[in-house]
């Protein structure tokens, strides 16, 4: 995964009051934290961030004005409950070769065998231990041809080289099941007979 680098500076005050200020100026509050150092507050460029935060577990090099190079990772993402806006993110600062824990989403493809049964997710994401610079965006797993009954479990995922699961491989992600019988169909049926 290629880092994308963003604009920041350091944040001197602070407050609802200093928070709403940097918001109406485009840029987002945020902390960086980790490996043992001072929490540094920060406004980073707000449109970059919201498109960099597309991508799930970006890995961020913020270059903080007077401060230096960071390299980040998102930990928390905090939006307005309406509007969706980011008002808040915290940061983790990572090395490279170190391993990081994150949640990855579980991405299927292909089709299931005829019939009417469905698929029901049991998890959207999975926890993977990952090397910070090369996190995986997604897992991808076919579904293709599983019958009712089929159940995928975390150790059936086909993870990419340098990552390992962070969850018990029996864990179940995703199962097949048949449709349920249509009893109100039925019961009405049965109405009918009797009258």
């Amino acid at each position: 995964m290629s880092e994308v680098k963003l604009s920041a500076a350091t944040r001197t005050n602070f407050g609802k009051g200093a928070a709403r200020q940097a918001r109406r100026d485009g840029l987002v509050p945020g902390v960086i934290y980790g490996h043992g150092t001072d929490p540094k507050h920060v406004d980073v460029e707000g449109h970059g961030l919201m498109m960099a935060l597309k991508t799930p577990n970006v890995l961020l090099s913020l270059n903080i004005k007077g401060g230096g190079t960071e390299l980040v990772i998102p930990k928390a993402v905090q939006r307005h409950p309406v509007k969706r806006t980011l008002t808040h993110v915290d940061f983790l600062i990572v090395q490279k070769g170190e391993k990081v824990t994150v949640e990855v989403p579980v991405v299927t493809e292909g089709d299931l065998a005829p019939g009417a049964n469905m698929l029901e997710t049991l998890l959207t994401t999975v926890s993977v231990e990952a090397e910070a610079t090369h996190i995986p965006t997604e897992v991808t797993v076919s579904i293709e041809g599983l019958e009712a009954g089929a159940t995928i479990h975390a150790s059936d995922l086909v993870l990419p080289a340098g990552t390992t699961l962070a969850v018990d491989g029996e864990t179940a992600v995703l199962q097949v099941v048949a449709p349920q019988a249509e009893e109100p169909a039925a019961e009405a049926a049965t109405e009918g007979e009797e009258a």
